[in-house]
């Protein structure tokens, strides 16, 4: 019989948590939300030997109990809730190996809880380059706990781990800290009020309710006579705690941690003064974004030409092997094209997720915060809010969702308020395919023209992003103060299992959860595409060939016209020309206006909807591609045009993302008015913009 065990693994910011949870679960994870918040829940599944099978929790980084964040109470309110299905049987903390001092506050916390705990020190591939040794049985005996030696990079220490998870109910649950000695008249009588009940866990749910919000929690004591002390007075209590702590640390480590510092390299210091330079560093980083667009647009030309040649011959053999008919149609022009619309963006997705992957593993990313912080200031923004403005070139859900560690309200919400601006993952797909189709495939100095544009169309959407906090600055009236304290990790090369877990997993989130609604949209449009009201769709034959009668036409000229005709009278050319007067000022034709109106589901969908309406009717060999390419106006003129191109890629860039991400904006103010500002204003901008560039370029 199996034996089943929940798992914590818990840990400061950059040490190395998630290599240890991927080292442990491989690919046997998910990634979803806690419930009723939207704080990411990371969870997976790792056999530790024959009978015993352990769920493993990732939980959100933390520096320590006291929580001032969301991140950090979702960490405090599992711990101190045995009720809850995730409640762990073991908590494995993990430690960087070059800042155990700080990471030592957290684990002293966490055994206080008298939860069976695990200290994990990462990176130890690094200590003798360092010139760091640890006595690690004096370690384990100081700290009453099984202390575990990791290497990701090595691939060391993991079956070690593993054997300590197993008999984790051997790890004793010896206190750290007395909580007496932090008070004791407060904690005595804490004690002689609930005898049952553990002292540090009491003072956590008094504390963590001062510090960040109400707590719901089942089968916890009412503490409430213990809350009517001034918050002051309290705090102060949590800074004697946290004294007393590292005079213990301090303690410990001086008998068991050595570092010689004769052994170490400045290399660290020097590529330090280089990155976060007040003029270099954004140099250096301008450089790297600039050669990242490049490649994307490089590299990945060859697979998209097959994946959308692929689709094409796959819709042609399929035609060929069914039998004609609606069910072949629906096949054909709704599933294959809708699909090869956001199937052929694969690679550039992959490729985007590798290099912000590598950017993060290497630790340039904080630097790029640290950098950043001294512009975002004036702005109204903080160093903080470079971590969504980044994570929204993936999607702007979780970047909305990242602002919660934002402590300042003011500057939390404008950072919601703007992060839509920021490229997302799904607006590549558009940018992408536009761009090929009316940028010229060409280079100066070595620079294609496509991938400058690519990375034009990123700077201004965060260039908008900060106009945009400037004037939410002014606008939104606040006095409190923030200060902002950013982790510098050590440099490392990136571990290419980790690279390649985040490149996987966000790929393949992406396709899947685009794919869901693109399959979903494409069957809708194919119907509204495939069929109509009035005598004008069900007569197309009839009336058509009345209209040419006087003209020769080849049978395939005359297929065209009768499809162009229906598909004009179908339900979805009734609703496109609906709504064409309002957009044609744009160089918009009522196809575009369908395909912006479906991308609000999703931007990606966009090229999904042209695919399908082209494909109605039309040769099922052509690309997804060349069908956009050859579509013309009325006058003859191309559609996709140099003016139009660019007027729908300013529009994207522009425009609110998609009805998702108003959804979370929403939960996360608790309020429809910011979403409501955000949709208006966001859309009037985007029209403005896009009308101004097609009046200019016509």
């Amino acid at each position: 019989m199996i034996k089943n065990i929940n798992v914590a693994l818990i840990g400061n910011p950059n040490t190395g948590k998630t290599s240890v949870f991927n080292a442990l679960t491989g690919l046997n994870q998910k990634v979803g939300n806690y419930p009723g918040i939207t704080v990411e829940k990371k969870q997976g599944i790792c056999r530790l030997d024959r009978v015993t099978k352990a769920r493993i929790l990732d939980l959100p980084g933390t520096y320590s109990l006291n929580a001032s964040s969301m991140d950090e109470s979702v960490v405090v309110e599992l711990l101190l809730n045995k009720n809850n299905p995730d409640f762990p049987d073991v908590v494995v903390v993990v430690a960087d190996v070059e800042n155990l001092k700080r990471n030592l506050l957290l684990f002293t916390q966490i055994k206080d809880l008298e939860i069976p705990s695990v200290l994990v020190i990462n990176m130890s591939d690094q200590m003798q380059r360092k010139g760091i040794k640890i006595d690690l049985e004096k370690l384990e005996k100081k700290l009453n706990t099984k202390v575990v030696l990791i290497s990701t990079r090595q691939n060391s220490g993991v079956d070690q781990l593993k054997q300590i998870l197993v008999d984790y109910r051997s790890i004793p649950s010896t206190l750290i800290l007395d909580p007496t000695n932090i008070d004791q008249d407060y904690f005595e009588s804490l004690g002689k009020a609930f005898p049952n009940q553990s002292l540090y866990k009491l003072w956590l749910v008094i504390t963590q309710d001062i510090n960040f919000t109400k707590l719901e929690r089942q089968k916890v004591p009412d503490t409430a006579q213990f809350k009517t002390q001034p918050q002051s007075y309290l705090k102060k209590l949590q800074q004697r705690e946290t004294i007393k702590r590292y005079q213990t640390i301090n303690q410990i480590l001086k008998e068991t941690y050595r570092v010689n510092l004769d052994e170490t390299t400045d290399l660290r210091s020097k590529l330090d003064n280089l990155l976060i330079h007040k003029f270099w560093g954004y140099v250096v980083f301008f450089l790297i974004l600039l050669t990242i667009f490049q490649a994307i647009f490089d590299w990945s030309s060859v697979p998209m030409d097959f994946i959308d040649s692929s689709f094409a011959r796959l819709g042609e053999w399929t035609k060929a092997q069914m039998p004609a008919g609606i069910l072949t149609d629906l096949i054909v022009e709704g599933v294959i094209s809708g699909l090869g619309g956001i199937v052929i963006f694969i690679p550039q997705i992959a490729f985007l997720f590798l290099f912000i992957s590598i950017l993060e593993e290497t630790g340039y990313m904080s630097r790029v915060v640290f950098l950043m912080d001294r512009s975002l200031r004036k702005f109204g923004l903080s160093g903080k809010s470079v971590v969504p403005l980044i994570s929204g070139t993936a999607c702007a859900i979780p970047a909305v969702m990242a602002t919660r560690n934002i402590e300042n309200w003011k500057e939390r919400l404008i950072t919601i308020l703007v992060v839509p601006f920021t490229t997302c993952s799904a607006r590549l797909p558009v940018y992408m395919i536009l761009i090929s189709l009316v940028i010229p495939n060409e280079r100066l100095l070595g620079i294609s023209y496509q991938g400058l544009t690519l990375m034009g169309l990123y700077l201004i959407g965060f260039l908008m992003a900060i106009v945009s906090a400037s004037i939410l600055n002014r606008l939104l009236q606040s006095t409190n103060k923030s200060y902002f304290v950013v982790e510098m990790p050590n440099y490392k090369l990136p571990l290419l299992k980790n690279v390649a877990f985040t490149v996987w997993e966000k790929t393949r989130s992406f396709v899947v959860e685009a794919g869901k609604i693109i399959l979903a949209i494409s069957i809708l449009l194919w119907f509204m595409a495939s069929f109509g009201p009035g005598k004008k769709f069900s007569n197309a034959e009839q009336i058509v060939a009345h209209q040419y009668f006087n003209q020769v036409l080849s049978d395939s000229e005359l297929e065209n016209k009768i499809a162009s005709f229906r598909l004009e009278n179908s339900y979805i050319g009734i609703l496109g020309k609906t709504i064409e007067p309002m957009i044609l000022p744009l160089g918009y034709d009522w196809k575009i206006g369908i395909a912006l109106i479906s991308s609000f589901a999703a931007r990606e969908v966009f090229v999904g909807t042209l695919a399908t309406i082209y494909s109605v009717g039309s040769d099922a060999q052509e690309t997804i591609k060349s069908r956009m390419d050859g579509e013309i106006r009325k006058d003859g003129t191309r559609l996709f045009n140099l003016s139009t191109g660019i007027s729908l890629m300013l529009f994207y860039a522009f425009a609110m993302q998609c009805m998702s991400t108003l959804a979370i904006v929403k939960k996360e103010t608790n309020s429809w008015k910011w979403p409501s500002i955000q949709l208006f204003s966001m859309t009037i901008i985007a029209y403005i913009v896009s009308l101004l560039a097609y009046q200019l370029l016509k």
